[in-house]
């Protein structure tokens, strides 16, 4: 037996006064918390300058003479 059995098939409790949040109004609500907005992009730029520095790979120059 868990500490949990006598709780893990109740129904989740909702409030008589304050009713559920739609998740577009959650999802509003948090938005601003976005601690990481611009993240992906700036990822994105530090790979690309990455791959340009990268030197050639041996196996994509092969690739590239069989294919001729």
């Amino acid at each position: 037996m868990t500490p949990y059995d006598d709780i893990i098939g109740l129904e989740h409790p909702t409030s008589r006064r304050h009713p559920r949040m739609s998740l577009s109004d959650r999802a509003a609500q948090f938005s601003s918390f976005a601690a990481l907005r611009g993240f992906e992009e700036e990822i994105d730029h530090t790979l690309e300058e990455r791959l340009a520095e990268a030197p050639p790979d041996p196996e994509d120059a092969f690739y590239e003479i069989r294919d001729e």
